[in-house]
């Protein structure tokens, strides 16, 4: 299989060491393995299965979560690379068994350069099935050894980054009488509401899932629901977190963002180049999505040593301390904190990954 030719991924993907296309036809299966790099170690990332337009559109999806995850993993302080994988098709149509097996086949091949977990459309059980054919999965479920659903730890770190925002902003590490706004409140938002509601926040949520806002309200009856996206960016908020689909951050929603501080866990938030720069011209004090959301990956780490959710946890709770490095580098360099961010994951890939080339398990 091959891509689209509207899409060079060599082009697109210059920076990437390795991308895999894996085609099934027996499952159904058509799916891409990102691997940006293993200058730190063995690429993990997680797999999301989602109903692309085009191949063109899962191609530049894939590489840009996989680059993320380089950066995630570098930021964090763990001895991983970065590397992505997307499944194209409906889940609720295609995802089965049979087709899991068939990817963790595929995954397998790569003989440990990736390991994947869940994202978007997959789960723990999945990982369980990926892992019939395969040696290379975390994020599994407890009942198989696994650390279950890295939402958990996503939610927490997000929920630390944000206090040290408000450090920054604010003099307080807490939200306690602030405003929220959470854009998704499926796996990750809805652990972040009940964090923030415990500190004495006021948090608003959206969601496209009508049943996730069900969910939010029987769990935290407190919490304010609007109809949309459009209409939380335009309330009035102290702190606006995304927590959807990336590109959260455009023009339109900056020429209507009241919120001191954006601090969210979806990924790849900033739509567009500059957009770093505007948000600190409206005097925005942007938390670099991947600096903040590096919980969940700090959980299913956790699992290649033999999980234990207490060690993890104590990790991501250094993202509080990350997030204060991330925002004073960018004080004294005079820079936005995405770019600070970038500098810090990019010394730290640079300064250890030179003691290594590309990993290759022994």
């Amino acid at each position: 299989m091959s891509a689209t030719p509207s899409v060079d991924v060599f082009d697109l993907g210059s920076e990437h060491e390795q991308v895999v296309f894996a085609n099934d036809a027996a499952t159904g299966l058509q799916a891409i393995i990102a691997i940006h790099s293993t200058a730190l170690g063995p690429a993990l990332g997680g797999t999301r299965f989602y109903p692309y337009a085009s191949t063109a559109d899962a191609v530049r999806d894939v590489l840009d979560l996989s680059r993320g995850m380089s950066y995630k993993a570098a930021l964090a302080g763990l001895d991983l690379g970065g590397g992505k994988a997307v499944i194209i098709g409906d889940p609720s149509a295609l995802k089965g068994e049979a087709l899991l097996r068939a990817y963790g086949r595929f995954v397998q091949s790569l003989g440990g350069r990736y390991y994947t977990a869940c994202d978007v459309g997959t789960f723990s059980a999945d990982m369980d099935d990926i892992a019939r054919e395969c040696d290379y999965v975390t994020g599994r479920t407890t009942a198989h050894g696994g650390a279950g659903d890295s939402s958990v730890l996503t939610a927490y770190g997000v929920f630390q980054g944000m206090r040290a925002a408000a450090t920054v902003a604010w003099g307080t590490d807490s939200l306690a009488g602030r405003t929220v706004g959470i854009a998704g409140v499926g796996k990750v938002g809805r652990h972040l509401a009940r964090h923030l509601v415990e500190d004495g926040a006021q948090v608003v949520v959206t969601d496209v899932a009508a049943a996730a806002l069900e969910r939010v309200r029987d769990e935290l009856p407190g919490v304010t629901v609007v109809g949309s996206t459009q209409d939380l960016v335009a309330s009035a908020l102290d702190v606006y977190a995304p927590c959807a689909m990336g590109g959260a951050l455009d023009d339109a929603v900056l020429d209507v963002l009241s919120a001191r501080i954006v601090c969210g866990a979806a990924n790849n938030q900033l739509a567009h180049p500059g957009i770093e720069k505007a948000l600190e011209d409206r005097g925005v004090l942007y938390a670099p999505d991947y600096c903040v959301n590096a919980g969940g990956l700090i959980q299913v780490a956790d699992e290649l040593e033999g999980f234990v959710f207490e060690r993890a946890e104590q990790r991501a709770t250094g993202i509080f301390d990350t997030t204060l490095r991330v925002f004073e580098l960018a004080a004294s360099d005079g820079v936005p904190p995405a770019i600070a961010a970038d500098r810090l994951a990019e010394r730290r890939m640079r300064d250890v990954g030179r003691l290594r080339g590309i990993w290759l398990d022994a």
